[in-house]
């Protein structure tokens, strides 16, 4: 019998077992007759006893143990598939030894480990700044680039820094309810533009100066252009001197088309300048940057984009399936508006989402049929991924959250 030690625990096997397995760690300790080489294999070597040391987990050691006993390797629910990785590859043993059954569940249980722990590296580089202060040393105004740089990237370092996020915040609202009220008829008078007008001018110039803050406070231009944040907060300001830009061409092409009698071009400008003012909804995406919730539901998209894009090919399937059959059973009744396939596309797409308009109705019993099969199905597509995304939603936000609250 070979005497084993392994962290403080006994072990005897015979060396007739051990030779059956030649490449393992054991079993090329049966086979030498080199005391050398058997030095190396183990951790060291009690003469007295006879018995060769190593140091390893024990509890891991007993499927070992039972694997040279029986040919097989079991494998527990509960052992951390890395660890137990590590000892087996460590004894010179392969998964193979092992039953399909366990060996499946084994490589579930290590994926979804590997997924959780990729998953957690990516939440902790979401809650990671760009700069860190340690950049600033030893650069150009490297004390007052830190200091800006803490007011505007880190709002828990002082009572400034946190009360210019909540500006930033709250400038982000003003911008929006500004918006908003300049397109009701109420406020379209002299006074109410020019109260619209000061408010977005004095939005624009915080938000410019909040940019030149964080652009000052950059250590790498090429990487200050490349955050999705900093070009969220570029698009938030770029609106308000287009505006100006395009309202000043369109003074000076209004004095030239009235002389030569031609305003089309002017109109178009027009329809340019309204596009341009639509873009300022975008700056309630500056929210995300002081936003737990939002940064969760983003992060929460683009692990599930799989998913999500599986549901949209389904919503497509169905769209062509139900049009097609709305069509077939609908055409011929007099006064339908279910003309053509193309055009029952949007009671399709109604139906199957389960909102029901009612601005197109079937007429026959088996359109009616074709419609409760298909708001049916809507029910069943709707309900499938909501609670997948859910469950991961809640679990990113509360992840985010920890995160947040230990640094």
């Amino acid at each position: 019998l070979l005497n084993i030690n392994v962290g403080g625990k006994s072990f005897q096997i015979a060396y007739k077992v051990l030779a059956q397995y030649p490449i393992t760690r054991l079993g090329k300790l049966a086979l030498y007759t080199d005391p050398v080489k058997k030095l190396q294999l183990c951790d060291d070597y009690l003469v007295q006893k006879n018995e060769y040391f190593f140091d390893r987990d024990p509890s891991i050691f007993h499927y070992i143990f039972h694997f040279y006993r029986s040919g097989v390797l079991w494998m527990m629910d509960e052992m951390c598939p890395s660890h137990f990785v590590e000892e087996i590859e460590y004894w010179g043993i392969h998964l193979k030894y092992s039953q399909r059954c366990c060996r499946i569940l084994f490589e579930e249980k290590q994926d979804e480990l590997n997924e959780c722990l990729k998953i957690e590296k990516e939440l902790e580089a979401e809650l990671e700044p760009l700069e860190s202060g340690a950049q600033f040393d030893g650069k150009f105004l490297g004390q007052f680039r830190k200091m800006v740089w803490n007011l505007i990237e880190n709002p828990f370092s002082s009572v400034p820094a946190k009360i210019i996020a909540v500006m930033s915040s709250f400038f982000v609202l003003i911008s929006i309810v500004g918006m908003t009220l300049s397109t009701v008829e109420e406020m379209k008078n002299k006074t109410g533009k020019l109260w619209m007008e000061h408010m977005e001018m004095i939005c624009a110039i915080f938000f410019t100066s909040e940019y030149l803050m964080r652009l000052i406070s950059s250590s790498s231009f090429k990487k200050f252009l490349r955050a999705a944040f900093n070009a969220v907060d570029l698009v938030a300001i770029l609106p308000f001197y287009i505006q100006i830009l395009f309202e000043n061409l369109e003074d000076g092409d209004m004095q030239y088309h009235e002389e030569l009698h031609k305003v089309e071009n002017v109109s178009k400008l027009g329809k340019v300048l309204k596009l341009i003012k639509l873009m300022r909804i975008f700056r309630i995406l500056k929210l995300a940057r002081h936003s737990t919730g939002l940064r969760a539901f983003s992060f929460t998209m683009r692990q599930c984009y799989q998913q999500v894009c599986c549901l949209l090919l389904f919503i497509a399937m169905g769209v062509f399936t139900f049009s097609a059959l709305i069509h077939s059973v609908e055409h011929d009744v007099p006064g339908t508006d279910f003309t053509s396939i193309p055009y029952a596309w949007w009671w399709a797409a109604v139906s199957l989402s389960t909102v029901g308009y009612g601005d197109t109705v079937p007429d026959t019993i088996l359109g009616r049929i074709v419609a409760f099969v298909c708001i049916s199905f809507g029910i069943i597509l709707n309900g499938m991924p909501i609670s997948i995304l859910y469950n991961k939603f809640s679990d990113y936000y509360a992840r985010l959250k920890a995160h947040e609250m230990s640094q």
